[in-house]
């Protein structure tokens, strides 16, 4: 080659490198890919709100899309104050606008034009942050797990410009949350200071009073307390019988992150998102979501002047509550099947003479407290100071609690303090939206529960914070709302201390110490109100917590489910009672059934052998037989809702009675009224009437001092199983009974002869030796005593009563 074909090629080299320095990351060019998660880029490098923008995606080999072959769309929208914003209309919209262009195999791109703000239709919001998601069609798969987020620069529209913080001491005795001053004033608190002892930049405050302006002047911009902690401010001339919905605002500079937060205090919230599908004849208030401009997200309420509610019975207290039968109920599923609201208090009140008939003396109200969404079994709260809207208004509950009060009916709620769902104000301050869990310096939460059973955002139960948020909501429930005491939910979560599933029953005295905490709240607010514990943790914990005064829930399904079906195996009833260990007496709340169990009717049908798969009579009288082996014995018990008409739908069912999977048990479930009409089912309806009449007639019998004999083993079961009550006045009770399908004679012994009672069907029964025997057919029981007994015709009167209406 000759030197000047050389110099030739060097000029056209040095030509061809300049054009390659033209097309580098370092002057914006929009052929350039940003990448912002595995797989996933974005041109060009510096994204404005007024040009376009692409995004690619390319699956690795770790990718859900990894060698997808169907169509791909994009899920994204404006991050805007913390929420997503100008999304598409669903998970699974699948508009042309969306779908993505396959450019080869594992690749895809969109761009969004001709601008970004165009694209998004977003108007005058500002566009700072674009949060992105890639899917297949129908959604099932996402080309990476976690939300991906890119940075845009818009030069036409800017945020709020906060001014410098105002530090002031806030005035004296306020209390986190709203604060009523006088007829026209109210002083807002929020508490913000992470585990760092750092806090947000700036924080306002906006709502009807100040028509949702945001103001760096009295009207929206909070103060400063770094001694306490918190931001405030002060509202006047403020209407005394007008609802004012807000908001605070709040945000930090450095990363430009804004959020809107309700008051996790407040007694009302309002949900653009689920309210609007609650009918107006179950929440008959007429405050609405704000219409201003800008409002976004879950809002709070407060009123100056509160509404009162005149009480009928203000000074109810539980007379005995080692003898409680409590009814768990779940308002969605006790009335009514069908859209939200259709199982609420008004109709729940309704059926009170119903229960009171039967004998129960107190209701469990399933989770009350705002849930996200209103479709729920309630174990997803967000804000423990609303009752849930989906039930009713806040008089209806004070309604519904005086009415079951005026029945001697205690009312118990089921409170859910492990967790809290994101939609939760404390959640929500300190978040870590790139994993979608709490930030790592809240001091309210855990990041991950040290414990295996993790559900939502774990409470930090060693936090001063969390037990401070948590003993007032007990004090308000129980002074608000005239509650007779509390079930605590998954108590065996309120720990910091790490284990595993075969170490996280293990005795826990730090445990221990928090729950006796909350129970010294509940008792000295309320001396007589209960608390019980769903704690399943080893016996010397359990033995400590009951000896302090706590009651504990004592699952006997599986027994219970067994002898229902007429198997031997693994139905012995020993474990539900204190009697004979070292727990204190009658400590155990015993249940055959409860929300979370599967329900022996339908275990009859789906597993029993002949004659209980098949035969109705059959399997009420067995079902009769255990609750003879329930309710006879000392120490409280519960009754799941129609676990009293031999409710046979599976816990894995839909409204409409089919079947469902696992993940959809919390699902609505068929409610059947009509049970009660039919004469098999009544009659095992009127044996718990007859059941219970007996109990809360002669308490002193189900002490369980006056236990005798318990011979309820598999080894008790081809003859027979026992038991033998007798009090210290003498009074003696005698239960024998037949689980299997052959009719036998039960050696019973009397201890006495003479004359003894049959209690259900009302005849004598001359006993001349005290150890007799008595014929029992199959499936089942008969109940003797040594006294003349009560007639009850409890099932006859509640139709009657029902007749007249």
């Amino acid at each position: 080659m000759n030197m000047k074909k050389i110099h030739l090629l060097f000029i056209f080299l040095i030509g061809l490198c300049a054009c390659s320095t033209s097309d580098s990351p370092d002057n914006g060019n929009e052929n350039q890919q940003t990448t912002v998660a595995d797989g996933l880029s974005y041109s060009p490098t510096s994204p404005d709100a007024d040009q376009s923008l692409t995004i690619t995606f390319k699956a690795t080999a770790s990718s859900a899309l990894y060698g997808y072959t169907g169509d791909v769309y994009l899920y994204s929208g404006i991050i805007s104050e913390g929420n997503w914003v100008y999304q598409p209309s669903s998970w699974t919209d699948n508009a042309d606008k969306y779908k993505m262009t396959r450019k080869s195999d594992n690749v895809w791109s969109i761009t969004l034009s001709p601008s970004v703000r165009s694209w998004f239709n977003s108007g005058t919001t500002p566009i700072n942050k674009l949060g992105i998601l890639v899917r297949s069609s129908n959604g099932n798969l996402k080309g990476i797990a976690e939300d991906s987020f890119v940075t845009v620069t818009d030069s036409k529209y800017k945020a709020f410009q906060t001014e410098a913080i105002t530090e002031k001491m806030m005035p004296t005795g306020l209390d986190y949350g709203i604060n009523v001053i006088d007829n026209s004033t109210v002083t807002l608190v929020l508490f913000d200071k992470d585990v760092n002892g750092n806090h947000k930049d700036f924080a306002y405050v906006v709502g009807d009073f100040n028509n949702w302006a945001l103001a760096n002047d009295a009207s929206s911009k909070m103060y400063r307390d770094n001694t306490a902690g918190c931001w405030w401010i002060t509202l006047s001339n403020l209407d005394a019988s007008k609802e004012y919905a807000f908001q605070y605002y709040l945000g930090t500079k450095s990363t430009n992150e804004i959020i809107r937060l309700a008051d996790p205090y407040a007694r009302k919230v309002l949900d653009p998102d689920n309210d609007k599908y609650i009918s107006s004849s179950v929440y008959t208030d007429a405050k609405t979501y704000p219409t201003a401009t800008g409002v976004t997200g879950i809002v709070s309420v407060f009123k100056v002047k509160q509404d009162t509610y005149s009480w009928k019975v203000s000074d109810f207290t539980i007379s005995n509550p080692d003898n409680l039968v409590i009814y768990e109920l779940l308002l969605r599923d006790f009335t009514t099947t069908g859209t939200a609201g259709s199982g609420n208090l008004k109709l729940a009140e309704e059926k009170l003479d119903y229960l009171k008939t039967l004998g129960v003396n107190a209701i469990e109200l399933m989770p009350i407290q705002e849930f996200d969404g209103n479709n729920s079994w309630g174990y997803n709260p967000c804000f423990f100071f609303a009752m849930d809207k989906a039930y009713g208004t806040d008089q209806m509950y004070k309604e519904f609690i005086d009415a079951c009060h005026q029945r001697g009916l205690a009312v118990i709620l089921d409170v859910v303090y492990n967790h809290a769902t994101g939609n939760c104000p404390l959640a929500k301050l300190y978040w870590d939206s790139s994993s979608s869990k709490v930030a790592s310096n809240n001091p309210w939460f855990n990041v991950s529960a040290p414990h295996p059973y993790s559900y939502y955002n774990d409470f930090n139960h060693s936090s001063s914070l969390t037990r401070k948020f948590i003993n007032r909501n007990l004090k308000f429930l129980l002074t608000e709302y005239k509650v007779d005491g509390f079930r605590f939910d998954f108590s065996k979560g309120f720990t910091q201390k790490s284990s595993s599933e075969s170490t996280a029953g293990n005795y826990d005295a730090s445990r221990i110490a928090i729950l006796e905490d909350y129970y010294n709240t509940v008792h000295s607010t309320n001396s007589k109100a209960l608390v019980i514990l769903e704690h399943f943790c080893n016996a010397d914990e359990e033995e400590a917590l009951a000896a302090a005064g706590l009651k504990l829930w004592r699952n006997v399904n599986n027994a219970y489910c067994q002898s229902a079906m007429g198997y031997v195996d693994n139905s012995s009833f020993a474990g539900l009672t204190t009697w004979h260990t070292d727990y204190t007496a009658n400590s155990l709340v015993g249940y055959m059934e409860s929300h979370d169990e599967e329900r022996m009717g339908y275990k009859q049908k789906a597993y029993a052998q002949t004659p209980l798969n098949s035969d109705l009579n059959a399997r009420m009288k067995q079902l009769e037989t255990n609750a003879a082996f329930f309710f006879t014995v000392s120490g409280p018990k519960m009754i799941w809702q129609f676990g009293e008409l031999g409710y046979d739908f599976s816990i894995n069912s839909s409204s409409d009675g089919s079947s469902v999977s696992d993940t959809y048990r919390t699902d609505p479930k068929p409610v059947h009224w009509d049970y009660f009409n039919v004469s098999q089912r009544k009659e095992l309806y009127d044996t718990y009437s007859k059941l219970l009449a007996l109990r809360n007639a002669y308490p002193t019998l189900f002490n369980q001092s006056s236990f005798t004999a318990w011979n309820v083993t598999q080894s008790f079961w081809s003859q027979g199983r026992s038991i033998y009550i007798k009090s210290n006045d003498g009074k003696k009770l005698v239960v024998v009974g037949n689980f299997t399908g052959n009719d036998i004679s039960v050696s019973a012994d009397f201890g006495e002869t003479g004359t003894w009672y049959d209690y259900i069907s009302n005849s004598s029964l001359k006993v001349t030796q005290s150890t007799q025997s008595v014929s029992v057919p199959a499936h089942e029981f008969r109940i003797f005593t040594n006294f003349s007994t009560i007639k009850t015709s409890a099932s006859i009167r509640y139709r009657q009563n029902k007749s007249r209406r």
